[in-house]
């Protein structure tokens, strides 16, 4: 109150600076409150943290200089008005965000502004993911449905009557309608993966006697694209607990991409190696092709993300292979590592617990 030090101003609370200082103590989010002639007044330990030091009795706008925020706690000084505002600094390794709730605080006939700072920063990504994701499979989907009516308006105006055309449109449209339903396969098997991922099976499932009935399952398709196939497995290895579905669409999805890609060597090679000191056993599926270029490594696992986006449409492929891949082995508590140098080829490995 006025006439008071600032050791003793009450804000209306009932309670001096050094009791304030005691509250904002067992808060655990960010506060920091700031007087009616704009300085910073007091803030708790992690308020003093998103500061920084030195900020306590400077102007407001020096250590937070945000303009929604800064607006907010106007508001609040000069209207008794609350509001809220996001505020977003550099993290040690990303962007993080803060909802800042600014509730004013009267104090001797004006108003001081309190604000607390709540991380918010996996709610936007989360939001971000989902925007990102509606976007891209809206994307994916409206090209195919483009084409289907570009063909279906065409087949009931010039070609009509013209047989050859028609066959020539419908084999254009059963290539669309093939490739939305891959689409929408993927995606719900990606939904099934992420739905059962925090499940860690318990089945012990022989990883050798499926690779064998993968390889043998896909030989055909590789012949036919000109690929060698082959599978090198020691004997004796051992049951591992697993879910056997996924790992079977595991191994499918790396090897149909290592097939699709593989373009100069010709020989796509899966390879089971027990790893006993680490407890793990090490599925490699290796290719010969053109590789890939480092820059592009990191990001192979996200959702629809592709290398070459036009060839992996042509081959058939989702962008969503290697993100369901990365589901099943978290789900199995294991590792995915991918290597790749252009010229030589590219290399998958899984690793697995064994117990």
């Amino acid at each position: 109150m006025p006439g008071l030090g600032p050791d003793r101003a009450a804000w209306g609370l009932g309670v001096d600076k050094a009791q304030l200082d005691g509250i904002l103590a067992a808060v655990p989010l960010p506060m920091v409150l700031i007087g009616a002639e704009d300085r910073i007044v007091t803030a708790n330990a992690p308020g003093l943290a998103l500061l920084g030091a030195g900020q306590v009795g400077r102007h407001h706008a020096i250590g937070l200089r945000q303009p929604a925020l800064l607006a907010a706690i106007g508001k609040a000084l000069r209207e008794g008005v609350g509001g809220q505002a996001h505020y977003e600094v550099m993290g040690p390794r990303s962007r993080v965000t803060w909802l800042v709730t600014v509730t004013p605080v009267p104090n001797g006939g004006r108003h001081d502004a309190l604000c607390a700072f709540q991380d918010i920063t996996e709610q936007e990504l989360i939001g971000s993911f989902r925007r990102d994701f509606v976007a891209n499979v809206s994307h994916e989907l409206r090209s195919p449905l483009t084409t289907l009516v570009s063909i279906i308006d065409t087949l009931r105006g010039a070609a009509r009557d013209d047989p050859a055309a028609r066959d020539r449109f419908l084999t254009a449209m059963q290539h669309e309608a093939q490739r939305m339903a891959r689409l929408v396969r993927d995606l719900l098997s990606l939904s099934r993966t992420e739905a059962e991922e925090r499940r860690r099976p318990t089945t012990p499932v022989d990883v050798a006697e499926l690779a064998r009935d993968v390889t043998d399952t896909l030989r055909p398709q590789a012949e036919a694209a000109g690929v060698v196939l082959e599978l090198a497995a020691p004997p004796g290895i051992p049951p591992i607990p697993a879910d056997a579905d996924q790992l079977t669409q595991l191994l499918q999805n790396l090897i149909e991409n290592a097939v699709k890609y593989d373009t100069l060597g010709r020989r796509v090679t899966v390879r089971l190696c027990p790893e006993q000191a680490e407890g793990m056993l090490r599925i490699d599926v290796a290719d010969q092709g053109e590789g890939i270029e480092p820059q592009h490594l990191p990001r192979l696992t996200e959702r629809f993300y592709r290398v070459d986006r036009a060839r992996s449409r042509e081959q058939g492929g989702t962008g969503l292979g290697l993100a369901i891949v990365k589901h099943i082995v978290n789900r199995h508590r294991g590792r995915l590592a991918i290597a790749s140098e252009r010229g030589r080829g590219t290399t998958v490995s899984v690793f697995l617990p064994t117990a």
